[in-house]
Formats: structure tokens, C-alpha cells, sequence
């Protein structure tokens, strides 16, 4: 089986490099400004004949639901776009634009509407991509379209149920979602097809004012699946050669659109999928097939070959989606986590003299968790890359361009990498948003700036984390006299233990922004803030406030078990907020495996060296959390010796002991899968083996009992002041409300504040 030695590197580092922890603190992405002015960042670059003003690219995330049934770019997605450039990105790339509708059936919904933006449909359709690249340019911007060839075995199989079509594929390949399902390969002349709607598609783009385009051709879609013989395992035709797909594509493209129009190509240096799973590789029915990946050697050659044929500029990645959490950094993974592998490309084209058609050189560009200023300018100064591309954190704040160029970096809105709002909003049924900014992809709805309120009020706010902060912001914004009571010393709410593992460092920085949002808000007399202030219904009422937020959060649902007071127990969240509890237990078990339970258990078993089981009651650990959150998790706690044990119920607790029963019927789901993704709950997957019940009980030793069984809102006050009449208008946001994400309570406290 051949690996990569670069990628087991890397994929070690990106699990382990909290486990020092002097070194990880060089590792974390920090808000800092000592490398400005960011001269390099903010220098011009040539991509063909074109010139970009800078050297940010803004990532293509998926524009999935943004766009009318028709595939026509709307307001909500022209507003979007038009944000970012007027925050000062230099080339704006589109999420994912299939071309292969009526080829590849996952691409488009019945009635041959489409949840993607298309390009190919009617003038009518093609008329928003003129809007677009005409209100991106107004602010000096440039606009590249991205491209995709389909979605092939990584497509939604639900086309099998609605439409009675079968999913497509390079080869005969297991469908991602539903691995029973196997896909058919295409025809050579459906492929031939594909090639010519891409040139299609680029001379349409050209012709409507778009910059460039950009061909996606990483992470298992389509392209790759073509371009990638682990994928693409055809022994007959023109595409039994693994280069040629791609190939052909650049080549038509380039005879539609001439010499100068600038071509982007989006690739993995590997799929890593032998360096990801090993020798299991051989025993896993779903990934058995794909043992003959694309090596790094491979790919290189195949970047010259793309360059020979008219390519100008690559963004290198690693990975696929049967080990998502790669090319989807998660929160837990290390800052410039592939500027290693840009750094690669760029030295084998050096060492080859590997120029453009143009005759200039190949940008590379840098991905991967670059959102930090310095650490951005370093990688451009020090050659690892030529350019750096930025998705969430222009999701978190627009303006992050602009705030870097002028040294207002502190204020720069940081992305906690948790992918609630930009990729499970629309697994879900939606469409991208952000959990930390409530203004992304509601640009058309709601302005920067609001209005002054007609009815100017005093309100109070109860509790200052992200809800009760958010919304004081932006009240105060509208003319409101806000004051915030909260019962700690310092800011952030159930952020503040969540940050305190090293690899959160993230979340932290959140922390940090919002105690600088806050702070500043006060100094300048907008916002009243008073710590260790805790209050009760009676003496709101007496303070005669016009309108009441309580945004208290959360505490910790601990189940009642027989024999609890034999055990030492705390909860996830008092473990976190005092570490020292810990003391010296070795054997700990973590009762619930949520996000937060297997977060502590990482935690427990890489920064403090202790022997961690997690005991879930349901089929999946982490069950609605992003895939590519929960992959991670799961295969780093693998990897790190944690027992995770599902569909097991603790049945009491004895003398440093739980006892549990454990489901071990064969088709209860392995614990650490992580090649396949958990369905949204609306959808079934009718070929599920079914699980009956044979439980097992067993003793699991325990010097220390961590409950992570759920949180509970903390309401009691809302409703007391409620029955008192305490204001004449009382509202109830965030985790008091309901239990959820830091989405969810930005979300309802932004818009809450907007309209009181």
C-alpha cells in the first residue's frame, strides 16, 4: 500500500500538536498584529494577464440555496458577494456551478429546478452573473465562477428514490451517503458532453463580465473522481487514461476563451485515504476500492500536465469527503494546517521551471485555517504560498480585508471553525450562514448599519455570552440605553470553559473579541456593563426598565442513577472551568457523547495523559454535528486509545466502578466511522440494516465520572418576571431559551435587537 510520507506526517501533527504544550502555542492562530504593515498581503499579483489588487482570495463555499429554483442568482446572493468585495477581497471566488445537469442526476432536483446556481439555463438565468461581476467590480474586485463537472458518487442518492435515476461515477463506486447504492460509471460520450458544457460555460462566463473560472477538481467531486484512480478505475476508452478528463476540459476551455482568460484549478495533492486509514483500507467495504489513490508524485505531474494545457493558477488541499475533516478544517486542527502542502507545489514547480501559457509564473495559493494576520503575511513573506484564500473568516466578518490594511486587527470577527452555520445550515435544508456573524447571507435583508429606533428604549440584558452580547451590541447601535447584568467576573458565558482546551484556540479568540467588543461598547457609554451583578425578577421590576432580555444560558442536566454518591463525579463544564478537579484520577469516563463529551474526552486524553471512555446511549456519537467536526473527534480519539461505547446505558454506579449495558448486536454501528457521514434526521435510508436489541453488562473501572448528558435552560427567571409584569416587554434569547449552538443564539439575539 503506497503513502505518502508528507501526508503521515501531517495527518500525525494534526492530532497530536497540542500534546506539547510549549509548542502549541506557537501552533495557535492568534488576532495579532506584529508583522504590520502586511506589505506582502496587500501587494498586486498577476494570474495571466490579469491583475488582482491583492493577494486574499475569498474560498468558494457552496452558494447552495442562495439562488432562485431556476439556478438564477438572486438579491440574497448578489448582496453576499457584494459585502465581501466591499470589504476589500482581492479575487472572489463562487461556490460550486455544476454543468452536467441532466448528466449527473444528483445535480438537480425535481422538476428540473436546481438547489445550485446554474449558468447554462437561459439568458434569463445568465442575466444575475452580469449583475454580479458588475457590483463586485464597483469595489475594485475581481470575480472568478467556479465550475464543477458534477457531483458523482459524493451527490445526493435521494435521485434514486425521487426521479428513479441512478447516481453517477467514474467507475462502479459506493455512493458516500448511502454506500448500498452503487453508482454507474459515465459513457465516454456523456463525459465528452461535460467537456464541452464546461467550455460552454467559461465562454458564457467570459462574455458576462466574469473574470475567470475556476474548475473544482478536489475533495472526491466529480472531477476528481475522474482525475484520481482510486476513483477512476476504467480499463477501455479515452478516459481509462486518469489525466485525460481534466485535461480535456482545460484544453476546450482554453479554445472558447482564447489565450489571456484566466483558468483556476482546485486540486488535492492526495486524497490520503491509505495514509488515513491504514491497512483497514483492505477491510472496509465502502473504501476497499480506492487503495490506488493519486500520490503526490503523481499529482505533480499531473499539475504540469494542467499548466501545459492552459491552466493559470492552483489552490492545493488535501483530502476527500471519506475523510472530510481534511479539506474542512474543524476547530480542533492546527492554524496553516496546509501550507505545507502549498509550499510542496511551489518548490517542485521552482525545481521544473514551471511556467504559464502567459509566460509567467503559476500562482499557488495557500488554504487552510489562515485567518490570522501574521500568520498569513508569514506565509506569503517566507514563500510558502503566493497568495492565501480565506472562506469562513470572510463569512465571520466581510471586512476582514480591510481591518488587516489598516491595523484594526483586533476588531476583526473571528471564525470559531464549527461549521454550524456555513455547511450544516444547508446539509440541513438551508443555506450557508455564519454562527458568529448574523448578517451572512441576510445582507439584502439587513444593512451594516441600522436604523435609529423611532421609539428609543431603556433595556436591560441578563447575562452577557454571545446572545446577551450580541444583542446589546446591537441595540445599542439603534439608539438604545442598554445595560447588561452579569453574574461573573468576566464575559462569554459557557465560552469561557469551552475555550480553555489548547486545541479551542479558536473559540478563545471568540472569547477574546467579544470581551473587546463589549468593553469598548462601554467606554464609549453605549452599552452599561455590570460584572458580578446578579439579579432577581424584584429588583428589575423595581428598576423599571422598558424592555427585559434574559439570556442566562444553560446548566448542566445531570440524569439521577443509582449509587451516584459512591462514585467522584463532576460535570463537563466544572471539569473545564476548574481543571483541577481532575486531580489524580487516571481511569475517567465521560457519560454522554455529544459534542462537548467528546471534546472533553480529547481534551482529557491528549493535553492531561489520562485513560478516557465515553458511554452514548444513541447509535452515534455527535449525532447533527458537522461531519467534518465530528470526524475529526472521532478519528483522533481512536487514534489516542479512547473507548467509545455506543447504544450503552449506565445502569448504576459502585465503588470507583459504572456499570453499564452495552448493545452489541452485529449491526450496531462501529463508533469510529468516520468514512461515512450520520443522515439528517428527514432522511431514510431504506437499505439500513435494522438493529435489534442484545445487551451485555460490564463494570468500567472509574476514578473520576464526567456527566456530559445535555444541557438545560435556565428559563425560572424569564418566567418570574414574566408573572410579575417586571416590563412592559420581556424577551427570552439564546440557551435560555433553547438549548443549541452559539448560531442559534446570535441568530435570534441580532434579529430580536434589529426589531425591539
Amino acid at each position: 500500500m503506497k503513502k505518502d510520507e508528507l501526508v503521515v506526517r501531517l495527518l500525525d501533527d494534526y492530532g497530536s500538536w497540542v500534546s506539547d504544550k510549549e509548542k502549541a502555542e506557537s501552533r495557535k492562530g492568534r488576532m495579532s498584529d506584529d508583522l504590520y504593515p502586511y506589505d506582502v498581503m496587500f501587494s498586486p499579483v498577476k494570474i495571466n494577464k490579469t491583475t488582482v489588487k491583492n493577494r486574499i482570495v475569498m474560498a468558494p463555499m457552496g452558494n447552495i440555496n442562495m439562488c432562485e429554483e431556476t439556478g438564477r442568482p438572486n438579491d440574497k446572493m448578489l448582496r453576499y458577494f457584494f459585502e465581501r468585495a466591499k470589504g476589500g477581497v482581492g479575487l472572489i471566488t463562487t461556490g460550486l456551478v455544476p454543468v452536467s445537469h441532466g448528466i449527473d442526476p444528483t445535480v438537480t432536483e425535481k422538476g428540473k429546478l436546481s438547489y445550485f446556481p446554474r449558468i447554462d439555463r437561459t439568458r434569463t438565468v445568465q442575466s444575475g452573473w452580469r449583475d454580479l461581476a458588475q457590483g463586485v467590480h464597483a469595489y475594485g474586485s475581481k470575480i472568478f465562477v467556479q465550475l464543477t463537472a458534477g457531483l458523482g458518487r459524493v451527490g445526493n442518492p435521494q435521485c434514486l428514490v425521487n426521479e428513479l435515476k441512478i447516481p453517477r461515477s467514474a467507475s462502479f463506486n459506493p455512493n458516500f451517503y448511502m454506500s448500498q447504492i452503487p453508482c454507474i460509471p459515465l459513457s465516454d460520450l456523456k463525459l465528452r458532453k461535460i467537456v464541452k458544457n464546461m467550455g460552454r460555460a467559461s465562454a458564457d462566463a467570459m462574455a458576462f463580465g466574469i473574470d475567470g473560472v475556476y474548475l473544482h477538481g478536489h475533495e472526491g467531486y466529480l472531477l476528481d473522481q475522474m482525475t484520481n484512480p482510486a476513483f477512476n478505475r476504467r480499463k477501455l476508452g479515452r478516459y481509462a487514461d486518469w489525466q485525460r478528463f481534466g485535461i480535456d476540459i482545460v484544453s476546450e476551455i482554453r479554445r472558447r476563451v482564447g489565450d489571456s482568460f484566466p483558468i483556476m484549478y482546485r486540486i488535492d495533492l492526495s486524497c490520503a485515504l491509505n495514509e488515513t486509514y491504514g491497512e483497514e483500507m483492505e477491510s472496509i467495504r465502502s473504501l476497499k476500492r480506492f487503495v490506488n489513490g493519486r500520490g503526490i508524485s503523481e499529482t505533480l505531474e499531473y499539475m504540469e500536465n494542467l499548466v501545459k494545457a492552459g491552466v493559470d493558477i492552483f489552490d492545493v488541499d488535501l483530502g476527500c469527503y471519506d475523510n472530510w475533516w481534511l479539506p474542512h478544517p474543524p476547530a480542533n486542527m492546527p492554524a496553516g494546517c496546509f501550507l505545507d502542502v502549498a509550499k510542496q507545489v511551489k518548490e517542485h514547480f521552482a525545481k521544473r521551471s514551471v511556467i504559464s501559457n502567459a509566460g509567467v509564473e503559476v500562482p499557488i495559493v495557500g488554504v487552510g485555517k489562515l485567518g490570522y494576520p501574521d500568520l498569513a503575511e508569514k506565509a506569503l513573506r517566507d514563500g510558502m504560498c503566493d497568495m492565501i484564500m480565506l472562506g469562513r473568516p470572510l463569512l465571520a466578518d466581510p471586512e476582514w480585508p480591510l481591518k488587516a490594511y489598516s491595523g484594526r486587527v483586533s476588531e476583526i470577527r473571528p471564525c470559531i471553525g464549527c461549521h454550524e452555520g456555513c455547511i450544516n445550515e444547508f446539509v440541513e435544508g438551508g443555506h450557508p450562514q455564519c454562527a458568529v456573524n448574523p448578517r451572512t447571507s441576510f445582507e439584502h435583508l439587513y444593512p451594516k448599519n441600522p436604523d435609529k429606533a423611532e421609539n428609543i428604549k431603556n433595556i436591560a440584558v441578563i447575562g452577557a455570552g454571545p446572545a446577551g452580547i450580541t444583542f446589546a451590541l446591537e441595540a445599542s447601535k439603534r439608539g438604545h440605553k442598554v445595560t447588561v447584568f452579569e453574574k461573573n467576573d468576566s464575559v462569554g458565558g459557557n465560552i469561557v470553559p469551552g475555550s480553555v482546551p489548547d486545541s479551542k484556540f479558536d473559540l478563545d479568540n471568540y472569547r477574546i473579541y467579544l470581551e473587546n467588543s463589549i468593553k469598548k461598547a462601554s467606554d464609549d457609554r453605549l452599552v452599561d456593563l455590570r460584572l458580578s451583578s446578579t439579579v432577581d425578577a424584584e429588583q428589575m421590576k423595581a428598576l423599571s426598565f422598558d424592555c427585559i432580555v434574559t439570556a442566562v444560558g444553560a446548566g448542566c442536566s445531570v440524569p439521577e442513577i443509582k449509587g451516584v454518591d459512591s462514585v467522584d463525579t463532576v460535570t463537563a463544564t466544572e471539569l473545564l472551568a476548574c481543571p483541577e478537579r481532575l486531580g489524580s484520577a487516571k481511569n475517567i469516563v465521560v457519560v454522554g457523547g455529544g459534542t462537548t463529551g467528546c471534546e472533553v474526552a480529547h481534551w482529557l486524553s491528549l493535553e492531561h495523559k489520562r485513560n478516557v471512555t465515553v458511554v452514548e446511549m444513541q447509535p452515534y456519537f455527535m449525532d447533527g454535528v458537522c461531519t467534518a467536526n465530528r470526524g475529526y473527534l472521532l478519528y483522533y480519539l481512536k487514534k489516542q486509545g479512547v473507548r467509545l461505547m455506543n447504544m450503552t446505558k449506565v445502569t448504576s454506579f459502585g465503588e470507583n466502578c459504572v456499570n453499564v449495558a452495552q448493545n452489541k448486536h452485529k449491526n450496531v454501528p462501529d463508533p469510529y466511522n468516520t468514512w461515512q457521514p450520520v443522515l439528517p434526521e428527514n432522511v431514510v435510508n431504506p437499505l439500513a440494516p435494522k438493529i435489534e436489541s442484545e445487551y451485555e453488562s460490564e463494570c468500567i473501572p472509574a476514578d473520576l465520572v464526567v456527566f456530559s448528558t445535555g444541557m438545560k435552560s435556565v428559563d425560572k427567571l424569564y418566567y418570574e418576571l414574566q408573572t410579575l409584569n417586571a416590563a412592559p416587554e420581556i424577551y427570552n434569547i439564546g440557551d435560555s431559551f433553547s438549548c443549541g449552538s452559539v448560531l442559534e443564539a446570535t441568530r435570534s439575539a441580532f434579529r430580536l435587537a434589529r426589531e425591539v
